[in-house]
């Protein structure tokens, strides 16, 4: 039967290449063009024979894995890759397989490898991958050893070619899979489950392939069920296939169901398909893959309907870091990331320029998020094409994507060879799944781009002058804004902008020049008051490290700080998106050098009127519009600031911000939603507090972080322009909260403390 098993653990890594000199003797070259071409260095069978050349530079690690995060950032370095020297780097990992696994199909399967990998067993040539954030899968069937070591070695290239204008890391950042199968097995990502609805029913259609590992042909019965989350829900007809040898084969069964639990963005029901194959009456294998129930429609002139109900899409575009972990984010880190973008109130989720891991993709199916989900390379080569394959049979069975995008801002959008490229992935991928839209995201001249003709959603990165335009050359094509809003603030910063510090005003503004010229408000009403316009996906739901200016570290659009702290941005969004009536006070009110000064004081809310109280007394109220916000000035003295919201007059909504006392100790609160267990990420935040226990908002503690237990301190963070390599134990804070992350490496008591002068020390137990 089929196993997968965690491959993660006992991995060597070695920074640099081999630099071995050439051989000056024709028996090198000889058998270095044999099947096992390796005869010396990393990628060797035999590397490692004599011990001391086993650990030379070499360090155990555990994946996931990012061999830049830990450096410091040098300003000689690429901005837009966050600062970094890239290097390449070896991987090694030996292991065995018993001799009962004879008979059976191996195979390795890498889910991120960054940039360039080129993989090896005992020496022999297995696979290149010339992508970072494409998953690839390794059949090692014919090349493995049974009881006996195997050696396996990945070398990963960051410094031929850059994919992108972010920061890019570089290692084996995602998980690794030992995958043992039958010879005779379902295909990887080979049942496509995508149901129609068909009047009062929905039928089930289970399209499958399989995969034949052996010599001879096979003839076997296939069966697959449908669970919902507690039962049994239907049973297709079983079908019968035969299989070439070493050949694939597709079969389709099907079955009908009634009343099933839709998924929706509030309710986000999961069904689970369950395949079965058997041959001469026994089951060889069990595959099982996750979908759900749901109908998706973009209408030109009434928006995207989910359910046939009219949903906005208020969504965010993200990349895949987290300023703790380089690219090498933890699952329980990815879920975190995405409930802090479903607080906020977001429904939408942009994968940001590439296929993101298939954790993120399952989190939002559970999460309730309407995913644009887009590939890397806008190419109609084979190896682009190889590559958009692999995401639409990868995902195509997740309710939560909604559409696919074939690429970003491409110069070629506005050219004739563009929409040629386009036509040929278009059509691509409705082979593969003709059940969602497909789009890209166009930022050179859209109104005159000839790839606009052939998509069947036009999606607008910003020039939000031709989105009217657009509407009215194509009337009959649905057009959403797929990127927008990339308004730069920093969280905690009221003061003008400090471009030495890297620092920009927290007030919601237009940056006054191009593409981000209109402010975050702005942006939302212009989306809100079109009915006809589907949604947006704002820039950025999370800053990422890279695309900056010295010395700052990483974007500023988000409205979720690189350590996920929420910032003032956030509870904005919030109020455009939330129908819980909620109100949200900025700046904080601790300003000791200001006494008698007047303070710029914003409310956001989504409620029609805010009343502003300051130690009791009203000092101000007023009615906000719709996507607007509450201002005031108040002349500052220490106390309590109040802001209540009002809906048809009645108390809805209250928030305030308090001057606190002197500093006194240190406070950690685990970030987690969802407890993490063994081989998680434990997020925390430290904050210092008075001696009434509030927690001082502008407070610039140095801490010392500490932990007991089998846990490491995988890094710390508190300010982006911040330069202290990630993994230091010893962190300033600014603005009131640093982050750490704690890998758990084990069961037993974690215990994490932190500690700074002259204040009461902190600790966080978490039992495994």
């Amino acid at each position: 039967m089929r196993e997968t098993i965690s491959f993660n653990q006992g991995w060597l890594f070695r920074l640099g290449d081999d630099n071995l000199p050439e051989s000056p003797k024709k028996d090198a070259m000889y058998l270095g063009a044999k099947t096992e071409r390796m005869l010396r260095g990393s990628a060797s069978a035999n590397f490692g024979a004599r011990r001391e050349t086993m650990f030379e530079n070499w360090n155990y690690v555990e994946l996931p894995h990012d061999f830049i995060i830990s450096q410091r950032p040098e300003q000689q370095y690429n901005n837009t890759l966050g600062y970094f020297k890239y290097d390449n780097g070896w991987y090694r990992k030996s292991f065995k397989l018993d001799d009962s696994d004879r008979g059976r199909r191996i195979s390795l399967y890498f889910e991120g490898v960054a940039a360039h990998a080129t993989v090896y067993l005992n020496g022999c040539l297995m696979a290149h991958n010339f992508c970072g954030y494409t998953s690839f899968e390794v059949d090692i069937t014919d090349m493995v050893k049974f009881g006996e070591d195997n050696k396996l070695a990945v070398y990963v290239n960051t410094t031929e070619q850059h994919e992108g204008w972010w920061y890019g890391g570089g290692g084996i950042y995602r998980n690794v899979w030992l995958c043992k199968s039958n010879l005779v097995s379902v295909d990887r990502n080979g049942a496509y489950v995508h149901p129609e609805k068909r009047g009062e029913y929905w039928h089930i259609p289970v399209d499958l392939t399989l995969r034949c590992a052996d010599a001879a042909c096979h003839s076997v019965t296939v069966k697959a069920e449908i669970y919902d989350k507690d039962q049994l829900a239907a049973e297709t007809t079983t079908g019968d296939v035969t299989i070439a040898a070493k050949d694939k084969a597709n079969l389709s069964l099907g079955c009908d169901i009634r009343e099933p639990k839709l998924w929706d963005c509030d309710n986000p029901n999961l069904y689970r398909a369950v395949v079965h194959v058997y041959e001469n009456g026994t089951e060889i294998d069990t595959y099982e893959t996750r979908f759900g129930f749901r109908t998706i429609r973009f209408d030109a002139n009434h928006g995207f309907f989910l359910n046939d109900k009219p949903v906005k899409i208020n969504g965010v575009c993200c990349h895949e870091d987290y300023g703790l972990e380089g690219k090498a984010v933890s699952d329980s880190v990815k879920r975190l990331r995405l409930e802090r973008l479903r607080e906020m109130g977001a429904n939408g989720y942009r994968t940001a320029h590439y296929p993101h891991s298939e954790a993120t993709f399952n989190y939002c199916d559970e999460l309730g998020f309407l995913v644009m989900a887009e590939t890397r390379w806008f190419e109609s080569t084979k190896e682009g094409l190889e590559q958009l394959e692999m995401l639409i049979k990868t995902h195509r069975n997740n309710p939560s994507v909604i559409m696919w995008s074939l690429g970003n801002e491409e110069p070629y959008h506005s050219t004739d060879m563009g929409k040629r490229i386009f036509t040929t992935m278009r059509e691509f991928v409705r082979k593969l799944d003709a059940t969602r839209p497909i789009t890209t995201a166009v930022s050179n001249n859209p109104f005159a781009a000839p790839v606009n003709e052939v998509a069947d959603i036009i999606g607008v990165n910003y020039n939000y002058d031709s989105i009217d335009k657009l509407h009215q050359k194509y009337p009959d094509k649905p057009i959403f804004i797929s990127e927008c809003c990339a308004v730069g603030t920093t969280r905690g910063w009221y003061h003008d902008d400090a471009p030495k510090r890297g620092y920009i005003n927290a007030y919601d503004h237009g940056m006054g020049n191009g593409f981000n010229a209109m402010s975050r408000e702005s942006v939302c009403r212009f989306c809100m008051e079109r009915e006809w316009l589907a949604g947006q996906y704002q820039w950025a739901g999370i800053e990422h490290r890279g695309e900056t200016e010295w010395p700052r570290l990483c974007s500023q659009s988000g409205a979720l700080d690189l350590f996920l702290q929420r910032k003032d941005a956030f509870y904005q969004n919030k109020s455009h998106w939330s129908s819980k009536p909620m109100v949200h006070i900025l700046p904080h009110w601790n300003h000791p050098d200001r006494i008698g000064e007047p303070i710029k004081v914003w409310a956001y809310t989504n409620c029609d009127e805010v009343a502003l109280l300051l130690n009791g007394e009203e000092v101000g109220r007023t009615k906000v519009e719709k996507y607007g916000h509450a201002e005031f000035f108040v002349n500052y003295v220490p106390g309590k600031l109040e802001a209540i919201g009002y809906i048809d007059g009645g108390h809805s909504a209250y928030d305030c911000v308090e001057t606190t006392g002197e500093a006194v100790g240190l406070e950690l609160e685990l970030q987690n939603n969802m407890l993490p267990t063994v081989g998680d990420d434990a997020v925390y935040n430290c904050y210092v507090i008075d001696a009434k226990g509030r927690r001082i908002p502008d407070a610039s503690a140095f801490v010392s972080f500490d932990v007991d237990g089998p846990a490491t301190i995988v890094g710390t963070g508190s300010d982006i322009s911040d330069h202290t390599p990630v993994p230091t134990l010893d962190r300033k804070m600014r603005a009131g909260i640093i982050a750490v992350c704690v890998k758990l490496r084990g069961h037993g008591e974690v215990r994490l403390w932190a500690r700074a002068d002259g204040l009461k020390s902190a600790s966080a137990k978490l039992s495994l």
